[in-house]
């Protein structure tokens, strides 16, 4: 039993339309297919990290509301990997620097607990979305790239109907599918990736909001604390 690739571009065979293509049609065509491996691995790393990342805060989150002992609490889980354990370390590190000596200012530390907090939930979002520019990047260039492809094999076609000197469909049919690959090609990799950014942006959105409202939480709770007598703290 024998194998052959077939390499005619009547076929419409992928193979056959790249290899048929002028080389300029060619090199776009594997510029948008190693764009789409970028974009499907960055899809495949996004998605496990978004995933660990709500599955453990939550994780967290429900272990801070059952501890009693802030100080413990951090003791045990303040160097965990995740996001909303960076948000509770911040708090905690400008609660005690704050409320280290005699005098403490109480809206001086609230102002700054707010901040530094919020510091560590923009931190932790930035990071999060660190690669989803790239994902927008691909989704917006790759369909003008792979149209670039696609006017030049069409010029190349045009040029085969004056060289050959007929206006036979047999012609230029070849070459106008090989140029219409390239903007199959490009959309191939666009969809995908608009697709990815718009989820991704959106489960971003719900991290972070979670991430403020945990930090509004504890900012209260460390508000609270504030109101007692010195005598009893």
């Amino acid at each position: 039993m024998t194998f052959t690739l077939n390499t005619d571009a009547n076929s419409l065979s992928p193979v056959a339309l790249f290899l048929q293509a002028d080389i300029v049609v060619q090199v776009v065509m594997v510029g948008l297919l190693l764009a789409s491996i970028w974009t499907w691995g960055i899809i495949l790393a996004a998605s496990i990290k978004l995933g660990r990342v709500a599955k453990r805060g939550n994780a967290f989150e429900r272990d801070f509301n059952k501890a009693e002992d802030i100080d413990a609490f951090h003791r045990l889980r303040g160097e965990d990997d995740l996001p909303v354990a960076r948000v509770f370390a911040a708090g905690v590190a400008e609660w005690r620097r704050s409320t280290t000596g005699g005098t403490i200012d109480r809206e001086g530390t609230r102002e700054r607990l707010a901040t530094s907090m919020g510091a560590a939930v923009a931190n932790e979002v930035d990071a999060l979305a660190d690669r989803l520019n790239i994902l927008a990047t691909v989704g917006s260039v790759a369909p003008f790239v792979g149209l670039f492809g696609t006017v030049w094999g069409i010029m190349r076609s045009f040029s085969g109907i004056a060289q050959a000197q007929s206006t036979s469909l047999a012609v230029v049919a070849p070459g106008i599918a090989e140029a219409l690959f390239a903007t199959a090609i490009g959309l191939f990799a666009a969809i995908p990736a608009v697709i990815a950014y718009n989820r991704f942006s959106h489960r971003i959105n719900r991290i972070e909001a979670r991430l403020n409202r945990f930090a509004d939480s504890f900012h209260t709770t460390l508000s609270r604390q504030l109101e007692v007598p010195v005598a009893r703290r």
